[in-house]
């Protein structure tokens, strides 16, 4: 592991050190937990907006397809 230097105002340093978590399993292994939960959520945040871009609304499927949309049909059911 590499020693990363944070600054914290005190008072949020108080609250952290408060927390019964960090007094069972430290400072450092609660920050390494809550920043993997950052990234993770970072990256499934990442990944919604690229879907929401690539498929939002009034998309539709490119220069290279116009007039292709009604080509298409879906089998009798």
């Amino acid at each position: 592991m590499k020693p990363v230097q944070v600054m914290f105002d005190e008072a949020l340093l108080a609250r952290l050190d408060a927390s019964s978590e960090v007094k069972r399993d430290g400072r450092s292994a609660v920050l390494r937990r809550a920043v993997a939960e950052y990234l993770r959520r970072r990256r499934r945040e990442d990944i919604a907006e690229s879907y929401r871009h690539a498929y939002g609304k009034d998309r539709g499927l490119g220069k290279e397809w116009t007039g292709w949309e009604e080509q298409g049909s879906w089998p009798p059911s």
